[in-house]
Order: structure tokens, then C-alpha cells, then sequence
């Protein structure tokens, strides 16, 4: 009893509002039913950045000794792109997706005139948001396992990995998406992921950057991403992991909060 007291105090109090939110996942569902080309094309820019380093650059670049162990370049770089793919597809989905519905479309009105509350509809995209990084990122695993790049059976909890990735990134991107006003815009959404994507220790071991920029990159929200995966997939766990993981969390759960307020406010006046 103790624990479900304490709930509410943990918890965003929207959290435990929106119990109606899987009427909003289901809805996606049925709208992704007929748009399943857009939904696919999403899996294949990692997948290509993955076989291009395998064929390619990877022979060129050899092999990266990480936490004690000697990796070749594609499986080193593969975890974290299965990262990267989570946070696309959430973040995607959770800003460009929910601000044409917000601002356009007026889904959201119509779907307020039920009895689905605003927390239903900010959870349910958020759910939407990380199903598809979850999606996407099974895909991108399998591939993995295909080439030969999982390293450890600990690789199975990368699926959860990535769902949480998407849970942070999909929350935060809505939580922005409600403060945007037009369609330009959204050039802070691609000026904020190209450079998590470059430089969250993707391509390169931590090591090599400067101090000074190796306690930045290790502040950013990928790089926790990519440090739970990258651990999964080659077995080198630690309790280092602990961290990135709560790291994550308090992501989502912040994003949820602001997102759910925000939506009050632009739904009900």
C-alpha cells in the first residue's frame, strides 16, 4: 500500500489520468494501416549507414578497443546506430506528426469532444512515438544479428534499451513541438539531432575526444542512449548503466509533464 501511496508523488499527475490513452494508439494504428511505405522508409537509414560501414569503412578503420575488449568497427558503431533509429522514429513521429494534427489538421479538437481527456491524447502519442522507435529498432537488431554484431544474449534487453529512448526523446519532442509556431520551426528539431547524432560517441569511442568535450557529450541525451545499447550488445554491462537508464527516465517523465501542461493550455483555454 505504501508503494501506491508514494505513486502520485513519483509519477507526472497526467500519467495517471490518461487512462484512455490506447484509443489514441489504436487510432495510429489504423491510420498507419494505409501510410505503411512512409512508416518503413524510416528503417532503412540506419540499416544503409550499417552496411555501409560493414563493407566499407570498417575495413578501412579496423578494430576499436572498447572497456577491455577488441570490436570490430561495424559492431562498435551498430549499437549506437540501433539508438539513433529509436530516437528517429520518436522524435519524428512526436514533433512533425502531432504539430500538423495540433495546428492543422485540429485532430486533437475532435478527438477532445469525447470523452478522452488531453492527457489521453499527450500519452497516447508519446506511446505511438516509442512503439515506432521499438519497432524500428527489433528491425534494426535482427539486422544485427544477421551480420554477425551481437556479441552478448544480454542484446535481447536492447529492445527495452530502445523503447525508453523513445519514451524520452518521443515526451521532450512534444513538450517542443507545443511551443512551435510554424513550420520553420522545426529547423531547431534538425539542428538538435544532426549533432546528437555525430557526436554522442556514434562513430567514435569517447576516448578520443577532448576532456573538456568528453564531459559535454557525456551531459547529452543520445549518448546515454547509445551507452545503455552499446553495453547490451557487446556485453560489457556495468553499473555505470544504472545511471544512463535513470538518466533516461527523468527525461521522459520531465517531457511528459511539460508536453501534458502545454497541451492543457493550447486545448483548453
Amino acid at each position: 500500500m505504501a508503494s501506491l501511496d508514494l505513486a502520485p508523488r513519483i509519477l507526472p499527475p497526467g500519467l495517471l489520468a490518461a487512462r484512455r490513452a490506447p484509443r489514441i494508439l489504436e487510432r495510429k494504428l489504423l491510420v498507419y494501416r494505409r501510410l505503411w511505405v512512409h512508416f518503413i522508409t524510416g528503417f532503412f537509414e540506419p540499416v544503409f549507414y550499417l552496411l555501409s560501414i560493414r563493407v566499407g569503412i570498417g575495413k578501412l578503420v579496423g578494430n576499436v578497443h572498447f572497456h577491455g575488449h577488441e570490436l570490430s568497427y561495424a559492431t562498435f558503431v551498430a549499437p549506437a546506430l540501433l539508438a539513433s533509429s529509436a530516437m528517429n522514429g520518436a522524435v519524428f513521429d512526436s514533433t512533425f506528426g502531432v504539430f500538423f494534427n495540433l495546428k492543422y489538421a485540429k485532430t486533437y479538437d475532435a478527438i477532445l469532444a469525447t470523452p478522452l481527456g488531453v492527457e489521453d491524447v499527450a500519452l497516447g502519442e508519446i506511446a505511438w512515438a516509442l512503439l515506432r522507435g521499438l519497432m524500428y529498432a527489433t528491425a534494426f537488431l535482427v539486422v544485427m544479428a544477421a551480420l554477425g554484431l551481437v556479441k552478448s544474449y544480454a542484446a535481447i534487453l536492447a529492445l527495452p534499451g530502445a523503447t525508453l529512448i523513445g519514451f524520452a526523446f518521443g515526451a521532450v519532442g512534444m513538450a517542443g513541438t507545443s511551443y512551435m509556431r510554424s513550420w520553420l520551426d522545426f529547423e531547431f528539431v534538425n539542428l538538435s539531432i544532426l549533432p546528437l547524432f555525430l557526436f554522442s560517441a556514434t562513430f567514435y569511442p569517447l576516448s578520443t575526444y577532448p576532456r573538456a568535450l568528453q564531459i559535454l557529450v557525456q551531459c547529452t541525451p543520445l549518448y546515454q542512449g547509445v551507452a545503455v545499447e552499446r553495453a547490451l550488445t557487446t556485453g560489457t554491462v556495468g553499473p555505470d548503466i544504472v545511471i544512463h537508464v535513470a538518466y533516461l527516465v527523468a527525461m521522459g517523465l520531465i517531457g511528459f509533464r511539460v508536453a501534458s501542461r502545454r497541451m492543457h493550455t493550447l486545448l483548453q483555454p
